[in-house]
C-alpha cells in the first residue's frame, strides 16, 4: 500500500526542504521494520520546483497472521488472501506514525517557519475503501481544507462489463500544515476503512486526542470519526466523550495515584516508566512535590516528556525540581535511592514474568522508597469488555494481566520480603462480581519498633 505527499511551492522556496520537514533525506531510500511489515520511504522526485516523498508498506502476511496484536488466526485462509497489501488502512496509518513521528509534531529545527505554515500539498492515495458510504471521503477531508478528487477503480480493465470495485483512488490538494496533514491521514485512513487490524485499548483515546489536536474538535463529522477510530467500543467512546459523560479510566488512575501519594505524605517522588509524561505533568502542577523524577527506558518518551513539561524553557529552579532519567525498572539504579515514594502506574504488566524478580530487587531492595504505588489491569474485569477476545490482553505489549487474587498474592509476598505493609484499592467503577477495571497496591515501609 502506498501514499505520496508532494510539495510544489510557488513562492520560490526550494521544494527539497520537504526532506527537512519529514526528517528523511531525499537522496536515500530508507527501510524500517514494523509489526505490519517493512516500511519503505523514498522520493520519486526531488527538484527545487517539486518534491515528493512516498511511504510504501510492504505487508508480511505470514508475520501479520502470527502477530497477536493484529488478531491473527493462522487457520483462516481469509487472513492470507485479502486486500491488506493494497488498500490504505490502519496499517498504513501505523506506518505513517512510525516513520513521520517527529514530522507529525510540527518540529523542524532547520525550517521552523515552514513547518508552522500552510503549504501547497498534494497527497495521493492509490487505493482506499470507504465502506458503505460513497461520499465519505469528501465529508472527511473537505472540512480540513482539502480539495478531493476521487475515482472509482474498475474490477478488471479487460472486462469493463464487470463494473466498478468498492475501491477508489483519492487525490487531495490544498494549503495545509504538513504536520496537520500527516495527523489527519493517521486518523482518517482507519476511519475510511472502518476497521483496525489490531487490538484497540485505552491508549487509543489519547492517540486520537493528540492526532486530532487543532482540527478534530470543530470537524462536522467528529462523532463519526471518533466512533470509527475507536472501532465502536462503548467503553472507549465514553472516555472520549465530553465532560458530562463518565470520567475516563486513565483519569481515575491518575487521581488514585495522587490520593495514595497524599496519604503517605510524599514530597520527593519517582515516576518509574513515565512514558511521555502525562503523570509527571500532574505532579509538576502540585507544588507539594519538591522533587520529581521521571524514568523511562525509551529515550523518545523522555524527549516527549521534556517537551510536555516545557523543560527547555523552564527556570533553573524548575529544571532542578524536575529531572528525567534514562533507566529501567529491572535494573538497580543508585540515583533512585532515598525518595519518599515511587510510582509504577501500568508498568508491571509490561515486564516479562521471568524479570519480575529483577523488578522486585531494583524497586523494593535497592531503591527502597518510603512507599511504592503500583497500578495494573484487573484481569477479572476483562470479560466485561465486549470487544476484547477471550484470553486476550488489553494491550499488545502486556506480558500478562493479573486477577485480583494473583495481584494480591504477588504484592503481599513482595511486601513481606522487604518490610512493606500493603493496602489494596479499586480504581474505576467497580462491578459487583468482577471488581474494578484497575487495581492499586499501596506499599508502605514499616518502621521497626
Amino acid at each position: 500500500m502506498l501514499v505520496t505527499v508532494t510539495y510544489a511551492p510557488t513562492d520560490g522556496q526550494d521544494a527539497t526542504a520537504l526532506g527537512f520537514l519529514v526528517h528523511k533525506h531525499p537522496a536515500k531510500v530508507q527501510t524500517f521494520s514494523a509489526p505490519v511489515g517493512d516500511i519503505h520511504v523514498f522520493y520519486p522526485e526531488a527538484t527545487p520546483e517539486r518534491c515528493t516523498v512516498a511511504v510504501m508498506l510492504e505487508v508480511d502476511p505470514i508475520a501479520l497472521v502470527r502477530n497477536k496484536r493484529f488478531r491473527g488466526d493462522a487457520g483462516a485462509l481469509g487472513h492470507y488472501v485479502n486486500d491488506r497489501p493494497y488498500v490504505a488502512s490502519s496499517m498504513l496509518a501505523v506506518a505513517i506514525g512510525t516513520v513521520f513521528r517527529t514530522a507529525m509534531t510540527g518540529r523542524s529545527d532547520t525550517y521552523p517557519e515552514l513547518a508552522a505554515s500552510a503549504l501547497p500539498l498534494r497527497i495521493e492515495i492509490p487505493v482506499v475503501s470507504a465502506r458503505g458510504d460513497e461520499g465519505l471521503v469528501r465529508r472527511l477531508f473537505e472540512p480540513c481544507g482539502w480539495t478531493v478528487e476521487q475515482a472509482r477503480i474498475v474490477l478488471d480493465g479487460d472486462h469493463p462489463e464487470w463494473g466498478d470495485s468498492r475501491y477508489s483512488s483519492v487525490v487531495l490538494t490544498g494549503e495545509v500544515r504538513l504536520a496537520a496533514a500527516l495527523r489527519q491521514l493517521y486518523v482518517l485512513l482507519p476511519v475510511l476503512d472502518d476497521a483496525k487490524h489490531y487490538w484497540v485499548g485505552d491508549d487509543e483515546v489519547g492517540k486520537l486526542e493528540r492526532a486530532g489536536e487543532g482540527w478534530l474538535a470543530d470537524h462536522p463529522e467528529r462523532d463519526l470519526i471518533t466512533r470509527r477510530y475507536l472501532v465502536h467500543q462503548r467503553a472507549l467512546l465514553d472516555e472520549s466523550a465530553p465532560a458530562d459523560r463518565p470520567t475516563p479510566l486513565r483519569e481515575h488512575r491518575a487521581e488514585a495515584v495522587l490520593a495514595a501519594l497524599a496519604d503517605v505524605g510524599a514530597h520527593r517522588v519517582v515516576d518509574m516508566g513515565c512514558g511521555p509524561g502525562a503523570l509527571l505533568a500532574r505532579f509538576a502542577k502540585d507544588r507539594s512535590f519538591t522533587k520529581i523524577v521521571g524514568v523511562d527506558v525509551s529515550a523518545r518518551s523522555l524527549d516527549q516528556a521534556a517537551r510536555m513539561l516545557r523543560l527547555p524553557e523552564a527556570s533553573d529552579a524548575e529544571r532542578e525540581r524536575i529531572e528525567l532519567l534514562h533507566g529501567s525498572v529491572v535494573y538497580r539504579d543508585e540515583r533512585l535511592r532515598g525518595f519518599d515514594a515511587m510510582v509504577l502506574m501500568e508498568v508491571v504488566e509490561h515486564v516479562d514474568p521471568s524479570r519480575l524478580g529483577a523488578l522486585e530487587d531494583a524497586v523494593f531492595a535497592s531503591a527502597a522508597p518510603g512507599a511504592v504505588v503500583v497500578t495494573t489491569p484487573n484481569a477479572d474485569y476483562n470479560v466485561l469488555y465486549a470487544d476484547l477476545p477471550a484470553g486476550a490482553f488489553r494491550h499488545d505489549d502486556h506480558r500478562f494481566e493479573w486477577t485480583r487474587e494473583e495481584f494480591r498474592a504477588w504484592a503481599e509476598a513482595v511486601g513481606a520480603r522487604h518490610g512493606y505493609a500493603v493496602e489494596f484499592r479499586p480504581v474505576g467503577e467497580a462491578d459487583a462480581d468482577r471488581g474494578a477495571p484497575t487495581q492499586l497496591a499501596l506499599f508502605r515501609k514499616e518502621v521497626a519498633a
